[in-house]
């Protein structure tokens, strides 16, 4: 098998990225070369020695979690059935399957750095069901995210083994005939297995890194929609010059402050605006630039977790120790997801503010009330601007920080968790609203200039209009405009143009 990894490829020898994680929702080769492949089989090995070792070993000759004290099946094909079907209490909708894929990739990749000590067949076995349309069918609901998501994750192994339900080309079918159709065997596992492939956080990881994707495109669309805005109404952009954007000493600022200016190089204002603009213009470098920090945030710490290894014990072949501690702890991507909401409720707020500035006559320099090409006889975004409200409530209410709610469980074993899986799935929902917000902002973008705003002088200003325009027909007559929304979404947010 060749192991050069290429943009079609996952090489598990080297760190996951997020694209990598964006990849996965479809077939992609997944390669485990020759050093994968050793390190596994030293890890094994090494298994094989503690068995008649007096060494206690969690999951290998014990019971699971606050029944640890009591001594665990005596077959490993029996530790594997205990292990999973005692987790076989999940509840509520699949998760989608691009969530489900990028944490079974997230569990493969910690799996191969050879301190699980799993069977090389389960790295193999997961590496060939991504070469294929298989997903399984997990759960949302009843993980904590503490002991790694035990439940979710038992879910997922059930389905590689035939158990349960799975995905295959979108179809919902009993997992035994989706591996079959699929060409895949059923994975054998022991009980080590078993404990390994689900004694990890890879859902919250997985799924925070994907909320900080589409947060992040976001973010880079709201930036340009905003200099678009600028543009359109006329407004003088020395709000966003390099002098001013230094001193106010924020890095993440100035980063903002130069792609702003790069948009707006050429904008001529049109000096029919007030001095000082709303601050949902004059202070969105500033806005922005704060969400940019706390984005690159989030960045250190999915790159973390996506190098780290997630697992309970660790085997260290080479120093002869059996490591039992926390690295299925969930805390840092549960941090790292309720900043990811925050980020994205200001972000929303930004949005929903400027689209509602672009609809009203008394601040967008006279273009007709909702933008509508004939007030009274047509409604232009009225309903639009109805919807984003309704988009920011929801993304409001959902913001309070799911990593403070620590609830003890497993009879006080699991007397603090993060709740990080909460985190990053409520993120990862919330940065699918952040997207038709900005679509909104884009429509309504669209329609103020077929409504007497001027085009935009910036080049590259109106080059984002164009795009639109050319997707997007003007809002006259009134029509439905929710694919409207999708479809200036996916020009902005998608980086179609």
């Amino acid at each position: 098998m060749t192991t050069t990894a290429s943009d079609t490829s996952v090489d598990l020898g080297s760190p996951l990225t997020v694209p990598q994680l964006l990849r996965a929702a479809a077939p992609v080769e997944v390669l485990a070369g020759s050093a994968v492949e050793d390190r596994v089989a030293r890890g094994r090995a090494y298994l094989g020695t503690l068995y008649d070792d007096d060494r206690p070993v969690y999951g290998l000759k014990t019971g699971f979690g606050a029944l640890v004290g009591y001594a665990g099946r005596s077959s490993g094909a029996d530790q594997c059935d205990n292990t999973l079907a005692h987790l076989g209490a999940g509840q509520g909708p699949d998760l989608p399957p691009a969530v489900a894929r990028a944490a079974l990739l997230v569990r493969t990749w910690s799996l191969a750095q050879g301190l699980s000590g799993v069977s090389a067949h389960v790295v193999s076995g997961l590496a060939a069901m991504f070469a294929t349309t298989f997903v399984p069918a997990i759960p949302r609901y009843g993980s904590v995210g503490a002991s790694g998501d035990l439940i979710p994750l038992a879910y997922a192994a059930q389905a590689l083994r035939g158990r349960g339900h799975a995905y295959l080309d979108g179809t919902r079918l009993p997992a035994s005939e989706a591996l079959a159709a699929a060409g895949l065997s059923p994975l054998e596992l022991d009980g080590r297995d078993a404990l390994a492939l689900v004694n990890g956080t890879s859902v919250t990881t997985a799924a925070t890194a994907l909320a900080l994707s589409s947060v992040r495109d976001s973010h880079r669309a709201l930036t340009d929609l905003t200099c678009l805005l600028v543009d359109v109404l006329g407004a003088d952009p020395g709000f966003v010059d390099a002098r001013l954007i230094s001193a106010f000493g924020h890095p993440g600022a100035a980063a903002v402050g130069t792609s702003m200016r790069s948009m707006l190089t050429g904008c001529v204002p049109s000096g029919s605006r007030a001095l000082q603009e709303p601050y949902s213009i004059r202070c969105s470098p500033q806005l922005l630039g704060a969400a940019e920090d706390a984005l690159r945030y989030a960045d250190g710490v999915v790159a973390a977790d996506l190098g780290g290894v997630s697992d309970n014990p660790l085997f260290f072949p080479d120093d002869d120790l059996v490591a039992h501690g926390g690295n299925f702890f969930g805390q840092p991507a549960a941090y790292a997801a309720d900043v990811l909401a925050m980020v994205t409720a200001s972000l929303g707020n930004l949005a929903e503010r400027q689209l509602d500035l672009l609809v009203d006559p008394a601040r967008n320099t006279g273009l007709p009330p909702m933008l509508a090409a004939g007030p009274g006889r047509q409604h232009g975004l009225q309903g639009v601007q109805l919807a984003t409200t309704a988009f920011i409530a929801e993304i409001r209410r959902n913001v309070l920080p799911a990593s403070t709610q620590s609830l003890p469980t497993n009879l006080h074993n699991q007397d603090v968790v993060p709740f990080g899986t909460q985190a990053a799935l409520r993120a990862y929902d919330l940065a699918d609203l952040l997207r038709l917000l900005c679509g909104s902002l884009a429509l309504g973008l669209r329609q103020a200039v077929h409504v007497g705003a001027r085009r935009p002088t910036a080049p590259r200003c109106a080059a984002l209009f164009d795009a639109l325009a050319a997707a997007i027909e003007p809002v006259d007559p009134d029509r439905p405009l929710d694919e409207d929304v999708r479809v200036a979404a996916e020009v902005v947010v998608a980086r179609g143009w």
